[in-house]
């Protein structure tokens, strides 16, 4: 009786469950009649931080990153190497060999302290040094032309290496960033554009017996070295504290002899593998160069912000009247009896430096900064007469270049080649392969032209797999994810 007339109050028909309440089912209060719920901030953080990941993952390990940028930093580092050695070769003796000033004992004595690699500690005859002072050069022919180019990064690091440890009192500041760019090279996929390999790449031939026959040598060389017992081929105490050059160099013979055994016999999954693994370390490589070139300005800046003369403005008065330091004395007089000027190129050197590794979030405040960097090193290039410095400093500030800009520079050097050469070079005469224009989208900066080059792609895949696309949940599916 009670329930018929709790019903009969609630206008309900008997038996009819109740309805449920707005709280129950939107599981919250329910809302002043007339008010519309806030949404939290929060929602949907978890969904875009889990789809950024995962689309810098697929990047990451599908293309290989600024390709552009890792050609033009090889590029511009084994230039610079090159015409320093070349324009040093009258005096290489004193330099490097045995007439240096820095002795063969004295060197072995350091090398012995700091666990270096030199090949030039390896005998004392000229005719050896002969032989390493020559291979560098042939080692930055080969890495500025793309020859070979993981071959090549490794001799042109020895040849470096080799040189620059033997006597450690001669450079000008740009020994030590090629002595750093040397290094991360090898580990960077630097050939893949602009280079003779990608050339012979996309006309279909991935290989011959150049190559093989290069590693070939290299494996017997450093086999009768370890076993004669060479300076610096250690198993501890090398290139890291607890890796020596032993197993460094080994372990890179025994990568490229694995590379070419699966490139050869097993070219699915095992490929597929090893290109996402080549992918993840080019892109580690790049990024401790951006990293590096990052330290140096800041620190740099840093410093000259604790120095007096950097403060007050007179800082680059006083080299400007050093005479090691002025190649045309003229220029150098007329610009230091400028006040004004001084007064700028000092704070402005300053400015620059210390702003731009926060620059590196706005692409067009960076690209600006990057712009007066280059310029401030082609001015002391000139003014002050370090040419090599400047080189090797442009080369490492090219990695920050947009994509855009450095894919114009090389179509615009590449025409006259592709004009003359016909239909053939016009296909590969920049060094570039059948799929580039496809892939630069992932390297630009540029996010409008990213978002330009994939609406196609999109389209394309809803035509064929439908809104959702060719994978669960709209993504690609995993086999495209890898180039």
């Amino acid at each position: 009786m009670s329930e018929a007339l709790n019903e009969a109050a609630q206008g309900a028909p008997r038996g009819a469950h109740p309805a449920p309440s707005h709280e129950a089912v939107r599981g919250g209060p329910v809302p002043a009649p007339g008010r519309t719920p806030v949404p939290s901030p929060f929602a949907g953080v978890l969904d875009s931080a889990a789809g950024g990941l995962s689309r810098g993952l697929a990047r990451i390990t599908g293309t290989t990153v600024g390709r552009y940028q890792a050609a033009v930093v090889r590029i511009g580092i084994s230039l610079t190497w090159l015409l320093f050695l070349l324009r040093e070769w009258p005096h290489r003796h004193e330099l490097y060999g045995p007439d240096g000033a820095w002795s063969w004992d004295l060197a072995d004595r350091l090398v012995a302290g700091n666990h270096a690699f030199t090949l030039l500690l390896w005998g004392r005859a000229d005719v050896w040094f002969e032989v390493v002072y020559t291979g560098a050069i042939l080692a930055s022919v080969m890495l500025l032309l793309g020859w070979r180019t993981r071959t090549a990064s490794l001799l042109f690091m020895i040849g470096v290496l080799s040189l620059q440890n033997r006597s450690v009192f001669v450079g000008d500041g740009g020994d030590n960033v090629i002595h750093l760019m040397a290094i991360y090279l090898v580990v960077t996929r630097c050939g893949q554009v602009w280079s003779l390999d990608s050339r012979r790449r996309a006309r279909g031939r991935e290989g011959d017996g150049a190559g093989i026959a290069l590693w070939i040598v290299l494996g017997l060389v450093l086999a009768v070295a370890q076993l004669l017992g060479r300076t610096g081929l250690t198993w501890t105490d090398g290139l890291l504290p607890w890796l020596g050059w032993t197993p460094f160099l080994w372990g890179f013979l025994l990568l490229q002899a694995v590379w070419w055994a699966v490139r050869r016999y097993a070219p699915g999954e095992p490929r597929t593998v090893l290109d996402i693994l080549a992918n993840i370390l080019h892109a580690a490589g790049l990024l401790v160069i951006v990293v590096e070139v990052c330290l140096i300005y800041s620190t740099a800046g840093w410093y000259k912000v604790q120095g007096s003369r950097w403060q007050d403005g007179t800082a680059l008065y006083y080299p400007l009247h050093l005479d090691d330091f002025s190649p045309w004395p003229g220029l150098s007089h007329a610009m230091a009896a400028s006040g004004l000027m001084v007064m700028v190129i000092t704070y402005g050197t300053v400015i620059v430096q210390v702003a731009f590794p926060f620059t590196l979030f706005n692409r067009r405040v960076k690209n600006v900064l990057l712009a007066l960097m280059m310029v401030e090193h082609a001015s002391i290039a000139v003014v002050l007469g370090l040419p090599f410095f400047s080189l090797a400093m442009i080369a490492a500030d090219a990695v920050f270049l947009p994509t855009g800009f450095l894919r114009w520079a090389g179509d615009r050097v590449a025409r006259p080649l592709r004009r003359g050469g016909g239909a053939g070079a016009a296909a590969d005469g920049a060094g570039e392969p059948a799929d580039a224009g496809a892939r630069d989208a992932e390297d630009t900066d540029d996010a409008e032209q990213a978002k330009d080059a994939e609406r196609p792609k999109e389209a394309s895949a809803r035509a064929v797999a439908g809104p959702r696309g060719p994978g669960p949940d709209g993504e690609p599916a995993p086999s495209n994810l890898v180039v």
